[in-house]
């Protein structure tokens, strides 16, 4: 390599002179741009601390103000009717009026559904009463029926049975009746045909009274259906019954 020269040497000193600054004057200028900056508009913090000032000025905290007296009773009288007394009066009535026919009314489809529920069905009412031709049944003769699902014995009696049941003395009876307590017509005697002791079916025309006999445990009635002898501690139960016509019977 050639040697440079002393004249090339000075031109590129005074070249790198004014081509690089010092590191002074490069830190000199660095710091005067940041200054610049700083002084050209606010850091982020100033703007925060600007905004939350400006935020509290606007905000007003309900514990600066004085306490309030917790015993006081405070004033309804935005909330109280312009109405007068009368008026008001009037209105509460009948709104209590009205709740209370609509309770009643809701009361009433209840109870009346429960009790329609509770009553008994067609077939059983039905059964209630029966209605039975006379003319059909001949002196002296028997007729069983039936009747809330129990047998009922209707009789023919002639004049002889008639005679005979009327003679008993009723002193000497178990379970004393007279004949006339018995029955509506003399010729016409209506029992249910259940005996007294244990509740099986007498046999009718039969026995040692010329009336019905119990085969299961003994027990004799007379014409009149009376308990003569035997365990039946009863005579034979009489149900209600009418005779609407001269030739009709109506049970139950």
């Amino acid at each position: 390599m050639r040697p440079v020269t002393a004249s090339t040497s000075s031109a590129l000193r005074s070249w790198t002179r004014h081509t690089l600054p010092t590191s002074a004057t490069s830190s000199t200028s660095r710091f005067a741009a940041v200054a610049a900056a700083t002084t050209a508009s606010p850091s982020s913090s100033q703007r925060r601390l600007q905004s939350s000032e400006s935020g509290a000025s606007s905000f007003e905290s309900p514990f600066q103000h004085a306490k309030y007296d917790t015993t006081k009773i405070p004033s309804f009288k935005n909330y109280a009717s312009k109405s007068s007394e009368v008026s008001n009066r009037v209105f509460s009535y009948f709104l209590a009026g009205s709740m209370g026919l609509l309770a009643a009314a809701g009361a009433k489809a209840t109870v009346q559904d429960f009790l329609v529920n509770m009553s008994a069905s067609a077939d059983v009412l039905a059964q209630a009463k029966v209605e039975i031709d006379l003319a059909a049944i001949p002196e002296g003769k028997n007729v069983i029926i039936k009747w809330r699902g129990k047998p009922v014995f209707i009789r023919h009696r002639t004049e002889d049975e008639i005679k005979q049941a009327e003679s008993v003395k009723v002193e000497s009876l178990r379970d004393p009746q007279a004949d006339s307590d018995r029955v509506k017509k003399p010729e016409w005697l209506v029992m249910v045909g259940v005996c007294t002791h244990l509740g099986c079916v007498p046999i009718g025309e039969a026995g040692d009274f010329g009336g019905w006999f119990c085969p299961c445990h003994g027990s004799h009635y007379d014409i009149s259906g009376r308990i003569r002898k035997g365990p039946a501690p009863l005579n034979l139960e009489i149900p209600v019954y009418d005779f609407p016509d001269d030739d009709k019977l109506v049970v139950g």
